[in-house]
């Protein structure tokens, strides 16, 4: 039988309740073990608070992850940002988004500064095989990409899900069987999309332990975020013919849409339970942390245990999140965390838990939850937790944020669609300890406490802002890199100059390192007739006469110069606007 004296990290967190506690007063590695704890971090995506079994929704099973709710310590209160890539920047650096350069989860906002530095290039460099499996969310494009930032082995989707426009036009907007990216190459898969990364991950935690290293596996579900098209169909049939009247407080016209969110969900929970069952099979499962987060609150209308708020949204139902960590024989699930937590904190967690030192020179927003998870009696500071998200290219002084303290709340829900806040929306105020649903507005009995607050965020707004000189220009894709020979420009990542969403004309910063030819083509979701086609690298500007009937249409070679630019293709028929799906930049 295989042994090892390894000590393994699970961490998982969802809706509400809590981070899971280490507990115990020893060393998380003792003096004596030859090697460092491995870690396992599972998130989904847009899985409620209210989507356990344990809180309170009624129907949806998920007998797994209210397993590790059980043998995990409880954290009272644990707070993501209200979207996905905020929070997916914060998990991954242990600072707030802002300081990251990522402001949005689409049309070039949700780009992470390659500069900053990494959980999984700070455990790669302590001798960790790191690997990611599902949702990345920060960049698709070389220097972005998670293979360029600290992951050994990644299977991935791109963008913020499948049937985006970030995807391969082939994929069809597919969850079963999809189109996805291992280590940088595009693959085809067979079964639906949880299943495939739980399957790789498995696999990645296999050969590792067969090699006896440490390992960081982070595996990320696109589910059960939208669309709800393509589901896991025995557990969709199973949902139907159940009552789901009461979760969704009496809407029937989204019971269909609560079975398919079910059916995702409960198959999330049946890929824990595998993951499990095969820690237990390598007999290494009281030797393991496990972690398990939602990245956000879930869409509206749906079943919140009575918190106010939903995605997007800065009242608690959007940004509260269960958090499980589980590590049999170390941490004691009777634990209790009374102090807020936040995704800011994972990173520092689980440094400190595989004794790996936190970055030198670089600011860590985040605090180690170690002692605390373990039972320790320790000082802990009091502080507040900062959570803004809102569109546009950059954030707005006081717009759709929470300052949240231990009992006091300050929040300004001025709507996550707007660029900036309008003026006639209110600062809320909020006691958390008395009125956790948010009910009561307290603000004008406490002008002071509303007063000292937003200042308090305005000294960390100003701080965040200011991390770089130019905190808020988007990073550049770089192109004509050996490390990735076909860069494929999409929606996802441009700045739109026009069209709503991610727009239907838009430009791409790009640099290069120095002069490059590479081979241009366009890509459209269907044929399309085209007769001119204008492309803009940086000031210049090339009229391209083309004729075309085509889904894709080769442009050519074109040489870029060296430095930073603006890139865009516009193409057009008889003088109307063709709007381009994508480009593909090859390197000769």
């Amino acid at each position: 039988m295989y042994r090892t004296s390894r000590r393994f990290v699970l961490i998982a967190g969802l809706g509400l309740g809590g981070l899971a506690a280490c507990s115990g007063s020893g060393p998380l590695v003792s003096e004596s073990s030859p090697s460092r704890p491995n870690i396992i971090l599972i998130v989904s995506d847009d899985q409620g608070l209210g989507d356990f079994s344990h809180a309170g929704h009624g129907v949806l099973e998920t007998p797994q992850l209210d397993r590790l709710a059980r043998e995990s310590p409880s954290v009272g209160r644990f707070y993501v940002s209200p979207v996905c890539s905020p929070t997916r920047a914060s998990l991954m650096t242990g600072r707030y988004n802002y300081r990251t350069r990522v402001v949005d989860t689409y049309a070039g906002r949700s780009m992470m500064e390659p500069d900053e530095v990494t959980i999984a290039e700070l455990l790669r460099a302590a001798g960790y095989g790191t690997g990611i499996f599902g949702k990345w969310h920060l960049g698709d494009c070389y220097p972005q990409r998670p293979m360029d930032q600290g992951f050994d082995e990644s299977l991935v989707h791109r963008g913020g899900g499948l049937a985006q426009p970030s995807e391969p036009i082939e994929n069809d907007r597919r969850y079963t069987n999809p189109i996805l990216f291992r280590n940088g190459e595009q693959v085809d898969t067979e079964g639906y999309c949880t299943d495939v990364y739980f399957d790789a991950a498995l696999e990645f935690i296999d050969e590792r332990l067969d090699q006896g290293q440490p390992f960081f596996a982070y595996v990320a579900t696109n589910a059960p975020h939208g669309p709800f098209h393509d589901v896991p169909a025995e557990l969709y049939e199973k949902y139907l013919q159940l009552d789901l009247q009461a979760s969704l407080r009496g809407k029937s016209e989204q019971v269909d849409r609560e079975a398919r969110i079910c059916a995702m969900i409960e198959n999330i929970d049946q890929n824990v339970g595998r993951m499990l069952e095969r820690l237990e099979a390598r007999g290494i499962a009281d030797d393991t942390i496990v972690v398990f987060l939602n990245d956000n609150g879930p869409v509206p209308g749906r079943y919140t245990a009575g918190l106010r708020g939903h995605k997007t949204v800065p009242h608690e139902g959007g940004i509260r999140a269960q958090l499980f960590v589980r590590w049999p024989g170390v941490l004691d699930p009777d634990t209790l965390v009374e102090p807020i937590a936040a995704h800011i904190d994972v990173m520092p967690t689980l440094l400190e838990a595989a004794g790996v030192a936190a970055p030198a020179g670089v600011t860590l927003d985040g605090r180690s939850l170690l002692g605390l998870l373990r039972g320790e009696q320790q000082p802990w500071p009091e502080r507040h937790i900062f959570l803004q998200s809102h569109r546009g290219n950059e954030p707005a002084f006081e717009h759709h944020f929470a300052v949240i303290g231990p009992r006091w709340k300050l929040v300004r829900a001025s709507g996550f669609g707007s660029h900036s806040a309008p003026d006639d929306v209110p600062f809320e105020l909020f006691d958390l300890i008395r009125d956790p649903g948010e009910a009561i507005d307290l603000s004008a009995q406490h002008p002071e406490l509303v007063a000292s607050l937003r200042a308090e965020y305005a000294r960390w707004f100003s701080d965040v802002s200011s991390t770089r000189p130019d905190n808020y220009v988007p990073p550049a894709i770089v192109i004509g890199n050996p490390a990735e020979r076909r860069t494929v420009l999409t929606r996802q990542d441009w700045r739109p100059s026009s069209g709503d969403g991610w727009g239907s004309e838009g430009w791409w910063r790009l640099q290069a390192d120095a002069p490059v030819e590479l081979d241009v083509t366009a890509l459209f979701r269907e044929p399309q007739v085209l007769d001119q086609v204008r492309v803009h690298i940086g000031d210049e500007v090339l009229e391209l006469g083309v004729a075309a009937n085509s889904g894709s249409v080769g442009l050519g070679s074109l040489r870029f110069p060296a430095g930073t630019f603006d890139f865009q293709v516009d193409c057009s028929h008889e003088g109307q606007s063709v709007p381009v799906h994508q480009v593909v930049l090859t390197a000769r």
